[in-house]
């Protein structure tokens, strides 16, 4: 269920390419995530993450999002499977050009389409994503 109204996309969906200051970008959200979950998840709002979507029958997944609206983040209950599942299909495509090239070609083929929300776009992405967990490997 979506917490706040929809948003219409406002304009282009961005496919970016790989950029080397994402890792430090990372680094810097996850140790503002981490101060913010150190009490409960609840203060994330205070820490400037808005709850834009609340999932209770599909693992607890919560989205939350800054109001620059930079990053996704994606919250779920502990031990999560899908949490797993994520993280093989991020593993897969730091191992293999090929999925990567796939993925990304599939991404921008998609974002140059016209999209009322962001979710449908999102959701174009399950097939691709499928075909490329089919060759992930299984966790060892």
């Amino acid at each position: 269920m979506t917490v706040s109204p929809l948003s219409p996309l406002s304009g282009p969906i961005e496919v970016r390419d790989y950029d080397p200051t994402w890792a430090d970008a990372y680094r810097r959200e996850r140790s503002r995530v981490m101060e913010a979950l150190r009490e409960r998840a609840l203060v994330l709002e205070a820490a400037g993450y808005a709850l834009r979507i609340r999932e209770p029958s599909w693992f607890e997944h919560r989205m939350l999002r800054p109001s620059d609206r930079s990053i996704h983040l994606h919250v779920f209950s502990t031990g999560c499977p899908e949490t797993r599942r994520m993280v093989r299909f991020r593993d897969h495509l730091r191992s293999s050009a090929a999925d990567r090239d796939l993925y990304a070609a599939t991404k921008r083929d998609l974002a140059a389409r016209e999209w009322k929300y962001m979710q449908q776009y999102a959701d174009a992405k399950t097939g691709v994503i499928a075909e490329i967990m089919t060759r992930a490997p299984a966790p060892g």
